[in-house]
């Protein structure tokens, strides 16, 4: 027998003794007895499957199973790329290993592309997203974050001989961008205020190393990055022609994500993210990726997460 159905039989019996008590002998009348009993265990029941019955939290799956399934963008240098042997490396591969160790699990990174992050998590086919993904009022009706794990400056990316100097100089040229990204949209809230008319646009590609190789042969003029995703770029020596451009006004910070009714996962992963940070791990791992220069706060001025 059930645990559920166990508390409906201890709770129906409970009712069936004040229905006695209740009702009397049989001279009160069998047939007001039963009525009684019959609109009780109706009533009974009723509560009892009507009560909302709550998933397992995939904390305890990960718990019993020992294995975490993290989502991971591969083709997001320094966050998350193969290195020569093939593997899975990065900021937020390294986070996810860190995760798991706490939680006495297996990491099991599953490559998802930016347009697939969310997708991913909703449809169970990962137990959390560690993909520098932006949170946003939108995004948060699917899904549920934690406080900020990371912040990307961003900045303008250009050649070298187009001439933009500046954010301000974008508004009439070719631009890019990864689909679904922050920087994406924050293109089309420009595009919506009048650089359309101005004679930009915006071509969307499906991963950061399209829209590299896209701003290299000329296809667009400029792009947004982080300052410490073009800072390890710059080091690998692989598009020389890049140059910085100016700050963008976007800060773009990235929060892990879980589903989103899952409270208990959610309570634990912000605890994580707080001990990353308050133990140095966070900064350590940081200044592995993305270099020595300062760190990034991880709050925006007058908020407190």
């Amino acid at each position: 027998m059930s645990i559920k159905a166990a508390i409906v039989e201890k709770i129906f019996n409970h009712f069936q003794t004040i229905a006695d008590a209740v009702t009397g002998s049989k001279t009160r009348g069998e047939n007001m007895k039963s009525l009684i009993k019959t609109f009780l265990a109706t009533s009974v029941l009723a509560l009892a499957f009507a009560a909302p019955s709550h998933a397992q939290s995939a904390l305890d799956k990960v718990v019993q199973s020992k294995k975490l399934r993290c989502g991971v963008m591969l083709d997001a240098p320094p966050a998350g790329f193969r290195d020569t042997n093939n593997e899975p490396d990065g900021y937020d591969v390294t986070y996810c290993k860190d995760m798991a160790k706490a939680l006495g699990a297996e990491p099991i990174i599953v490559e998802t592309p930016s347009p697939d992050r969310i997708p991913a998590l909703v449809s169970n086919r990962i137990d959390v997203l560690i993909s520098s993904t932006t949170p946003t009022p939108a995004r948060a009706l699917t899904v549920a974050f934690t406080q900020p794990y990371t912040n990307n400056i961003m900045t303008v990316i250009t050649r070298k001989e187009t001439g933009i100097t500046q954010y301000s100089d974008l508004k009439s040229r070719k631009l890019g961008g990864v689909v679904g990204t922050t920087p994406e949209q924050l293109f089309k809230e420009e595009f919506a205020k009048g650089w359309q008319k101005s004679g930009a646009t915006y071509t969307g590609y499906a991963s950061d190393a399209e829209s590299y190789l896209a701003l290299q042969q000329g296809k667009v003029d400029a792009l947004l990055m982080s300052a410490g995703v073009f800072h390890a770029l710059s080091q690998s020596g692989q598009f020389p022609e890049f140059i910085a451009a100016g700050i963008a006004p976007l800060p773009d910070f990235g929060s892990i994500a879980v589903r989103r009714d899952d409270q208990q996962f959610l309570n634990w992963a912000r605890m994580f993210v707080f001990h990353q940070v308050a133990t140095g791990r966070w900064a350590e791992i940081y200044k592995k990726y993305y270099g020595d220069g300062p760190l990034p706060p991880l709050t925006a001025e007058g908020i407190n997460f």
